[in-house]
């Protein structure tokens, strides 16, 4: 398990235990934070960054567990930056790298809003944006709908020609009003390059689900 989290697989075993998460959801599992490392890992391969501080904000960005549908949903990453901090001066890392795998963790999300200003910040936030989008958001999307009790559309208006897009109970309006929208917002050249590929792929996907239809 800590070798999928190559260079620093020893670094691994010691922050997993704090990394749970979301429990019982499969989209903020294990598998999750295997998938956003093999991302950062493809990015930071051509812009740099320093790779210790990625990992520690890869397997610490979603260590506190809020919901989809929670009050507190916009709010996620800033908690999950704090108890980020409070583990590692734990662990004996010093303020300068605490304060770099914060801003990190904190930056990352989309719900929150904030500008990632540094290259690992802003690396986290691009490989976890991948993960959200091209064939495995579109898997993602369905199972977190799924667990939120939300139909898959609206069955007169499925492209919400005629009504405001609502996610929260269908799950084909979540394409429109995020999913769709955050390959514009990516902030390396490698991640762009990435996202337009995943992109397309989704758009095929609508298209046939829609031609289906």
């Amino acid at each position: 398990m800590a070798a999928d989290f190559s260079p620093y697989p020893d670094l691994a075993l010691e922050l997993l235990p704090y990394s749970s998460g979301c429990q019982g959801d499969g989209s903020h599992d294990l598998s999750h934070l295997q998938r956003v490392w093999k991302n950062v890992r493809a990015i930071q391969a051509h812009e740099g960054g320093d790779l210790r501080i990625l990992l520690a904000a890869t397997l610490l960005h979603d260590c506190v567990a809020v919901e989809k549908n929670s009050p507190l949903r916009n709010r996620a990453s800033t908690l999950a930056a704090e108890k980020a901090d409070d583990i590692l001066r734990d662990l004996g890392w010093c303020a300068d790298t605490r304060q770099a795998v914060r801003h990190a963790v904190q930056t990352h999300s989309f719900s929150a809003a904030l500008p990632a200003i540094s290259l690992e910040a802003r690396i986290l936030q691009d490989a976890d944006r991948l993960d959200a989008i091209g064939a495995l958001g579109i898997a993602r999307c369905f199972y977190t709908a799924g667990r939120m009790g939300s139909r898959l559309y609206h069955p007169q208006d499925p492209k919400a020609q005629q009504r405001p897009l609502d996610d929260a109970r269908y799950a084909l309006d979540h394409f429109p009003a995020k999913l769709l929208k955050l390959a514009d917002g990516f902030q390396t050249e490698t991640g762009r390059q990435l996202a337009g590929q995943r992109q397309a792929r989704m758009q095929q996907y609508l298209h046939d689900l829609l031609t289906e239809l």
